[in-house]
């Protein structure tokens, strides 16, 4: 695996631990939800996870990561339709997908 490749994955890495700060241990919808600065926030690195999984994927296809195109899908979205957000939707991915991803990073890096 090539430097920059491994580049994008760390930064995934960094992407999820700050997502994690941002939503703190607490972990509760209704605070995400309230609070605007957080939410921008996740977003952000939302849309840095889908940018560097793409790069990833165009740069050695090969690399298999799990639900890649969903991962570019709602970075697209983020980027192009922030005026349709679905907090919810955002939510979903920071509890049920990030930790699994996160654990697959880790392996490739590995």
């Amino acid at each position: 695996m090539n430097l920059e490749i491994q580049k994008w994955l760390y930064d995934i890495l960094v992407s999820i631990k700050s997502v994690n700060e941002f939503v703190g241990e607490t972990r509760i919808f209704e605070i995400y939800e309230s609070d605007k600065k957080t939410r921008r926030s996740v977003e952000r690195e939302i849309m840095i996870i889908g940018e560097a999984v793409n790069r990833i994927k165009y740069a050695d296809p090969t690399i298999e990561i799990a639900n890649a195109k969903q991962i570019i899908a709602t970075r697209n979205r983020v980027v192009h339709a922030y005026d349709a957000m679905d907090n919810a939707m955002i939510w979903n991915i920071v509890i049920n997908h990030l930790p699994n991803l996160k654990s697959e990073v880790e392996k490739l890096l590995s």
